[in-house]
């Protein structure tokens, strides 16, 4: 009797082993496709939440905002100009060469001089990087920065290897190789992006699942279903008006968080032929525009009042918000007086550029109503949201309505999108030696104090030439699955793998 149950059991073990070893695969839903897989070049705010799988950086933050070490272990200012980083030892790439000094030179040489680097402007302080040793550099900045450091736990603290940069050239966002925990695997365009894990990633105990896919899927009620059908583990963004529906199932979670960055419209101030446009030309136009909008009304009808309303570049939370700048009330009385001052003739036409998503795309028809009560004629395009960054780019637009995902420092939310000579994300080429120069003085100020006094201008002359108006502050709600253990929220959104398991 014994020995036949011995047998049974002896025979089940092989395929008991096979289920325990069987791949765990994590499948996260995305709003929209991401742009270049290419630290240097990339703009949106999904790419980030690949890239947390696919490269480390210098430095991250953590769940209370602080800066942390990534690949690097420490640093320190040898003085207000000299930052002398000490990088971890034994860290590969996912092409089997060595991260080291050398690396981190090359990396950060490339993303402030390679032609349409989004990184220039976040580092443009930088003048050169000496390698010290193998595992230590040393950055020489032009002056003073209170932001550099900040700048590293984002895209311009990447590390890409060098030799497959080298090898892709300008194709190297088709095959990226970074330091972070999973390697590329493929890309379908519009559908999905897969990373698998990287064996000799240096911090693999932290990695549980053997595979990501990055699921495309713009339609936010067909996100929903995936997760209620268990087709997908985690939804990056469940809309407001679907949180009931996530919360009432007892196999979902929703997590919810404040965010740094904000939904705004940015205006062509001077890109090209679309800029020559009455709210292109006019600041008081834009004023108009500006105090058109309802912004709570819209909030409720699109997004169930779960969105604050925005009146400047900064969240609440940061130390540096302007409590004075309020955000913009409607009052379409003095919209229309705006409009008389202004001397154009009405109805003033409007082009706005929205991203194509249900939620994007009612926001827009909701502002063109209101809009049309003050004496403009809006007319919405829908556009892919990588294909409207490229039109952006070229100036093909008048208005976009266009959201920022947000950095823990003020110069993050603002510098990229508003200085007129290193801003890379100035779709608009709004330009103002005032607005330049306020910018340029907060990079240089360490006191706290002085640097809030100085954006608080910034946040006044925003309200004065309006490049941008603000609509809303973001926050997050991602849809979970009950399977889904050790997801750790931090307010730049991003989904960062370590700690991530799936049960079976």
């Amino acid at each position: 009797m014994i020995r036949p149950l011995l047998a049974c059991l002896l025979a089940a073990l092989p395929v008991m082993a096979s289920a325990q070893t069987a791949p765990v695969t994590l499948r996260i839903a995305m709003r929209e496709d991401a742009d270049m897989m290419d630290p240097s070049l990339a703009r949106t705010y999904v790419g980030r939440i690949v890239f947390a799988g696919l490269c480390d950086k210098l430095f991250d933050i953590d769940d209370k905002l602080q800066i942390i070490p990534q690949l690097a272990t420490g640093y320190e200012w040898s003085d207000p100009k000299t930052l002398v980083i000490h990088l971890r030892t034994g860290v590969k790439f996912q092409d089997g060469t060595m991260m080291d000094a050398a690396a981190v030179k090359y990396s950060l040489d490339r993303h402030y001089n390679m032609a349409g680097s989004a990184r220039r402007s976040e580092i443009s302080v930088m003048d050169h990087v000496d390698v010290v040793d193998p595992q230590t550099v040393r950055l020489v900045l032009k002056g003073p920065s209170a932001p550099f450091l900040s700048q590293l736990t984002d895209r311009a603290g990447m590390i890409v290897s060098p030799k497959a940069a080298e090898a892709e050239g300008k194709d190297f966002a088709l095959h990226p190789v970074c330091a972070g925990p999973m390697k590329f695997v493929e890309r379908v365009a519009q559908d999905h992006i897969t990373l698998e894990r990287f064996a000799d990633y240096w911090d693999k105990d932290s990695i549980h699942v053997d595979r990501v896919i990055y699921q495309v899927i713009p339609d936010s009620s067909v996100r929903l279903a995936n997760l209620q059908a268990g087709s997908v583990d985690l939804v990056e963004y469940i809309t407001p008006t679907d949180i009931d529906a996530v919360k009432r199932n007892p196999k979902l979670r929703l997590v919810t968080y404040d965010g740094l960055g904000y939904q705004g419209i940015t205006y062509n101030l001077a890109n090209g032929p679309k800029a020559d446009s009455p709210i292109g030309k006019s600041a008081l136009v834009r004023q108009a525009f500006d105090a058109s909008i309802d912004r709570d009304a819209l909030m409720q009808v699109v997004y169930n009042g779960m969105f604050p309303a925005a009146g400047q570049a900064v969240p609440p939370e940061s130390p540096f918000y302007a409590a004075s700048v309020k955000p913009v009330a409607r009052d379409v009385d003095r919209a229309k007086a705006l409009l008389k001052q202004a001397g154009v003739k009405l109805p003033v036409p409007v082009e706005l550029i929205v991203p194509n998503s249900p939620d994007q795309r009612q926001m827009g028809e909701v502002i063109q109503s209101m809009a049309s009560e003050a004496g403009f004629d809006v007319k919405l395009t829908a556009m892919e949201f990588a294909a409207s960054l490229d039109n952006a780019q070229q100036g093909g637009f008048q208005a976009y309505l266009l959201a920022w995902s947000g950095r823990i420092d003020p110069d993050g939310n603002l510098y990229s999108f508003i200085h007129s000579t290193t801003g890379t994300q100035n779709y608009g080429h709004y330009s103002s030696p005032a607005m330049d120069k306020l910018l340029d003085d907060a990079r240089l100020e360490t006191d706290q104090a002085k640097r809030k006094a100085l954006y608080q201008q910034v946040a006044e002359l925003g309200q004065k030439d309006v490049p941008i108006s603000y609509i809303f502050t973001t926050r997050y709600f991602n849809g979970v699955s009950a399977k889904i253990s050790g997801f750790k929220p931090v307010a730049d959104g991003l989904i960062r793998l370590q700690g991530i398991k799936v049960a079976p």
